[in-house]
C-alpha cells in the first residue's frame, strides 16, 4: 500500500461537486399518427445526482409527473412512461422503497387529439445528490393545433414579481453575503495546522525518523568547512522538507480541484473509504504489515542526492528522507490528509502539510545550530514501539468518526452514540493498560518509564470520563467526533423541533412582535437531506433548546403543492416562470432574495428581512450547526 495509491483512491472516489445545472433537459412533441401525439422530455443528469421516477408513494420524494393548466381536445392514450435504467432502494428516512435514475432518462406520454386541440402545463420532477435537493423542477410546455389559437390567461401578469401575494420590496430584497457570514461544514484551518504540527512532532519519535536526525546533522557538519555553512545547509535541508510536503498537497489540490475536496466531508462512500484507510493505517502501526513506497524511488533519489552538487543535492536528500521514512510517516500523513479533506476547504491540504513539515524540519535545523544537543537525545529503543501502538489506537478511534458519518447518511443506525462511546472506552482502557505494562505475559511486559506511566494514567482517566456518555451525558469536549445525541439508545429523550410558521409573512410579523430573529429553513417534503438534518441535528438537546428559546422558526417547503388563489407569470433572468403553487412561491423567494436553489438551506434574518447570519447548508454535525445558531447572541 502506498500513499500515492491511498490519495488517488480517496480523490477518485469523490464526486467533483455539484454542477451549476445538475439536470439539463429538452422536450419535443412528435406526431405518432393522424390522431396521436407524443410529448417527450429528455433529461441528462450530472454525476452524483439522481432524478426520481414516477408514481412514488405519498410522503416520499417528488415523483416525475405531468401537470396541466389547460387542455382542450386532448385525451391521454397512456400513462407517463420512461426509458432508462431505473434503480430502487429502501430509504429509511422516508420508510419506503424509492426509485430513481442516474445519468439520463426519457419520460414520454401519448395523447389522442381532435381538431382544434391545445394543451399547456409543466413536467415536474425532483432531483437530489448526497448533499442537496433541488426544489421541484418544471419544464414548461404549450402546444396546440396549428389552426387553434391559444386562449388568453386572464389571471397572469408579466410585470416582474411585484404583484405576487405577500411580496414586499423590502422583505424580498436580495441579501449580500460576505465571508464572515458564510457558514460551512468543517473545522478551523488554524486547528488543522496545530493538529498537523503535533502530528509532525509525533512522526519525529518513530523509528524511521528519530535515528536519522543525528546522522543527517553530523553529515552536514562534516561536509561543510565552517559551522556557518553547515547551519546554512541544514536550514536549506529543512526548507526542502517543507517544500516536498507542501508540493504534495498543492499537486493534490491542483489536479482534483476544490469541488472534489468540498464533497468529501459528507459523501457516504468516501467516508467509508476514509474509515477503511484509517483502519489499515492502524493495523500497520500494530505491526501486521508495513506500508512502503517502491524501493526504486528511494534508490533513485538517494543516487540523485549523491551526484547532485550544491543546493540541488540537499533538496534530493530531503526527498530521500521523505521516502525512506514513509513506512512510519505514511499513516500519519494519510490521517492528516483525511482530516484536511473533511474540512471542505481548498486550503486545508496545504495548511495541513505545512504544519506537518515545519515540525519535521525544526529539529534538523536546531541540532545543526546547537550540535551539543545531540548528546542529550534519547537512544532508539522499545519506547518507539509504544509510540507506534499509541498512534495505531488513535487512528483506529478516529476512524469511527468517518464510519459514523456514513452510517448517518444511510440511516442504518449501526453505530449509535452510546456504542461509539463504548468502543472509545475499550480502546482507551487497552491503551492505558498497555502503556502501564499490564498486558501480556509477565515475562514479556515492558517496564514503563515516567512518560509511559503518565500517558497510561491519562488514557485510563479518559476512559472513566467517557462512561457517563453511555447514559446521555453531553461530553462536550468530544461532541464534534461522536454521533449526534439523537442516535443515543440509552438515557436519552428524543428532542423534536416543529416550525412555528410555514409562511414567510407570518414569521416576519411574529418577529416584529417578539423581537426574536428568524431562522429561515428552506426545505421540502421530498428532501432527503432535510430529513437527515432534522433527525441528526435538530434533535440534539442543545440545538433544540436554542431554536425554541431564541428564534422564530419558519419552514418554507419548496415542494408544497397547495395551489395559489391566483397564478402569476414572472420574469426571472430573462425567462418567464409560472408561479402556480405555494412551493413555487417559496422557491422563487429563495432564488430572488438569497440567490440559492437547493435544500436544505438555512439563514438567520431580522424582522426587516436583513441578513444576520448564513447561509448554512447540509452538514449533519450538531456542533457546527450549534455554532451557527449561537453566534448571533
Amino acid at each position: 500500500m502506498t500513499l500515492l495509491t491511498c490519495i488517488l483512491a480517496i480523490l477518485l472516489a469523490a464526486p467533483f461537486g455539484s454542477s451549476s445545472k445538475p439536470v439539463t433537459s429538452t422536450h419535443k412533441l412528435e406526431q405518432i399518427s393522424a390522431e396521436t401525439v407524443r410529448l417527450t422530455f429528455n433529461l441528462r443528469i450530472s454525476d452524483g445526482w439522481h432524478v426520481y421516477s414516477t408514481n412514488l408513494p405519498s410522503g416520499g420524494p417528488i415523483s416525475a409527473k405531468l401537470n396541466f393548466d389547460e387542455s382542450n381536445g386532448v385525451t391521454p392514450a397512456s400513462e407517463l412512461k420512461f426509458q432508462g435504467t431505473e434503480k430502487e432502494f429502501y430509504d429509511p428516512l422516508f420508510r419506503m422503497k424509492v426509485r430513481y435514475f442516474e445519468n439520463r432518462v426519457t419520460f414520454f406520454q401519448d395523447f389522442i387529439i381532435s381538431d382544434g386541440w391545445s394543451m399547456e402545463g409543466a413536467f415536474t420532477y425532483g432531483a437530489c445528490d448526497d448533499m442537496n435537493c433541488l426544489p421541484p423542477q418544471q419544464i414548461e410546455f404549450r402546444h396546440a393545433d396549428a389552426a387553434a389559437q391559444a386562449p388568453a390567461r386572464e389571471q397572469e401578469t408579466e410585470d416582474g414579481i411585484d404583484d405576487i401575494e405577500g411580496f414586499d420590496a423590502l422583505l424580498w430584497a436580495p441579501v449580500s453575503y460576505n465571508d464572515a457570514n458564510a457558514v460551512a461544514g468543517g473545522g478551523s484551518l488554524w486547528g488543522l495546522f496545530l493538529t498537523s504540527f503535533i502530528g509532525g512532532l509525533i512522526a519525529l519519535l518513530t523509528p524511521c525518523v528519530w535515528p536519522i536526525i543525528p546522522m543527517t546533522v553530523s553529515f552536514f557538519l562534516k561536509r561543510s568547512q565552517t559551522r556557518s555553512k553547515a547551519i546554512r545547509d541544514a536550514i536549506v535541508y529543512g526548507l526542502s522538507i517543507i517544500a516536498v510536503y507542501v508540493a504534495l498537497a498543492l499537486i493534490i489540490t491542483l489536479i482534483f480541484g476544490a469541488n472534489a475536496l468540498n464533497a468529501l466531508s459528507t459523501n457516504a462512500f468516501v467516508n467509508i473509504l476514509f474509515f477503511l484507510i484509517l483502519v489499515a493505517f492502524a493495523l500497520s502501526f500494530f505491526g501486521l504489515f508495513e506500508i512502503t513506497l517502491p524501493s526504486g524511488w528511494s534508490t533513485g533519489t538517494d543516487r540523485k542526492s549523491s551526484t547532485a552538487a550544491g543546493l540541488g543535492g540537499i533538496f534530493f536528500m530531503a526527498l530521500t528522507l521523505t521516502i525512506v521514512s514513509f513506512s512510519c510517516t505514511g499513516p500519519i500523513i494519510g490521517f492528516l490528509l483525511v482530516d484536511a479533506a473533511s474540512t471542505g476547504s481548498i486550503l486545508a491540504p496545504t495548511v495541513g502539510m505545512l504544519g506537518f513539515s515545519i515540525a519535521m524540519a525544526i529539529p534538523f535545523t536546531l541540532f545543526a545550530m546547537f550540535p551539543g544537543w545531540l548528546q542529550s537525545m534519547p537512544k532508539s529503543g522499545g519506547w518507539m514501539d509504544r509510540v507506534k501502538v499509541t498512534l495505531g489506537v488513535i487512528e483506529l478511534a478516529f476512524s469511527l468518526k468517518f464510519l459514523s458519518v456514513a452510517d448517518m447518511a444511510y440511516g442504518k443506525g449501526i453505530l449509535p452514540r452510546d456504542l461509539f462511546i463504548l468502543l472509545w472506552i475499550l480502546m482507551a482502557l487497552f491503551l492505558g493498560f498497555y502503556l502501564l505494562g499490564l498486558l501480556g505475559r509477565r515475562q514479556n511486559r515492558h517496564k514503563p518509564g515516567i512518560a509511559g506511566i503518565l500517558t497510561g494514567i491519562v488514557s485510563l482517566a479518559f476512559a472513566a470520563w467517557l462512561i457517563p456518555g453511555l447514559w446521555g451525558a453531553p461530553l462536550k469536549a468530544i461532541s464534534a467526533f461522536t454521533p449526534p445525541m439523537s442516535t443515543q439508545v440509552f438515557g436519552h429523550n428524543d428532542q423534536t423541533v416543529e416550525p412555528q410558521f410555514t409562511d414567510f409573512s407570518e414569521a416576519i410579523i411574529a418577529s416584529e412582535i417578539s423581537g426574536k430573529p428568524i431562522l429561515v429553513d428552506f426545505t421540502g417534503y421530498g428532501c432527503v437531506n432535510c430529513r437527515k438534518m432534522e433527525a441528526s441535528v435538530w434533535t440534539d438537546p442543545r440545538v433544540s433548546a436554542i431554536i425554541r428559546e431564541k428564534y422564530i422558526l419558519v419552514s418554507l417547503f419548496v415542494d408544497d403543492k397547495t395551489q395559489l388563489p391566483k397564478r402569476w407569470t414572472v420574469t426571472e433572468n430573462g425567462t418567464k416562470i409560472k408561479i402556480r403553487t405555494v412551493g413555487d412561491k417559496w422557491s422563487l423567494l429563495q432564488r430572488h432574495k438569497f440567490g440559492a436553489n437547493a435544500q436544505p438551506f438555512y439563514v438567520i434574518i431580522d424582522s426587516k428581512g436583513r441578513l444576520i447570519k448564513g447561509p448554512y447548508t447540509f452538514d449533519p454535525d450538531a456542533d457546527h450547526f450549534l455554532k451557527f445558531i449561537s453566534s448571533p447572541f
